[in-house]
């Protein structure tokens, strides 16, 4: 288990499965189906069960079940998507990772930054596994992360004690929102302004014109236009 918490960031549930993936820009069903698990029943076949890969809480519908550090898992997770993989083998490299770098909530530490690309692209070329390779490149002799992964991770800030400490939302192309577990009790926030983003749309939704409550909110007007467009968090 996680030795060092701070910050409510491993066991207090902070978003409802929908919420976090609005800010992720992933649909519900999707993060559903990785912080729950899943069980299906093919035709005339054993029953096929995928055990949860983020972190979460039993809770009841509605309700915040996602930690901090399941959103931090799930940004990962929404990268490897990006990059084209699987989720048989996302459920893969996952593992991967957690038994090489020996740590519970390996995709929300510094050393899947770190160490992560050359562990998937080692273990991608001894077993000739086509299937995770494009989840890493080699650079300058280097291996590292492939692009669409690297623009996600570059997302993710780390604390002192080396796990998730914010994480900026990918649903939007420009740095827009962001999570932060030390300000709005971790719910979503404007970067410029710093005021959440559902306060800001619930004055736009009763009606208010856009500039006005961006004015009133201190947000550039473009900021809340990238919320609306992508409808993030609460705009849906």
């Amino acid at each position: 288990m996680v030795t060092t918490i701070s910050n409510g960031r491993f066991e207090i549930p902070r978003y409802t499965v929908a919420e976090a993936a609005r800010f992720l820009g992933v649909p519900t069903s999707t993060l559903a189906t990785w912080a729950k698990g899943y069980v299906r029943h093919p035709p005339g076949r054993p029953a096929v069960i995928g055990a949860a890969i983020v972190t979460g809480f039993k809770a009841e519908p509605g309700y915040a079940s996602i930690p901090f550090v399941g959103l931090a898992e799930a940004m990962v997770l929404a990268a490897f998507r990006r990059a084209g993989v699987s989720l048989q083998h996302v459920r893969r490299a996952v593992a991967i990772i957690e038994n090489e770098i020996g740590l519970e909530h390996a995709l929300a530490s510094r050393r899947l930054y770190a160490d992560g690309a050359v562990i998937l692209y080692d273990y991608a070329e001894a077993a000739r596994d086509d299937h995770l390779t494009g989840l890493t490149e080699v650079v300058s002799r280097q291996r590292v992360f492939a692009p669409v992964v690297e623009e996600y991770l570059k997302r993710i800030e780390y604390g002192r004690d080396d796990w998730a400490a914010r994480v900026v939302s990918p649903a939007t192309t420009r740095p827009v929102v962001i999570a932060d577990p030390e300000r709005s009790f971790g719910q979503p926030i404007f970067i410029n302004g710093g005021v959440r983003v559902e306060d800001v749309l619930d004055r736009w939704r009763a009606g208010e014109p856009l500039a006005e409550v961006a004015g009133d909110f201190g947000v550039p007007p473009e900021d809340v236009e990238d919320i609306l467009r992508v409808a993030l968090p609460t705009a849906a």
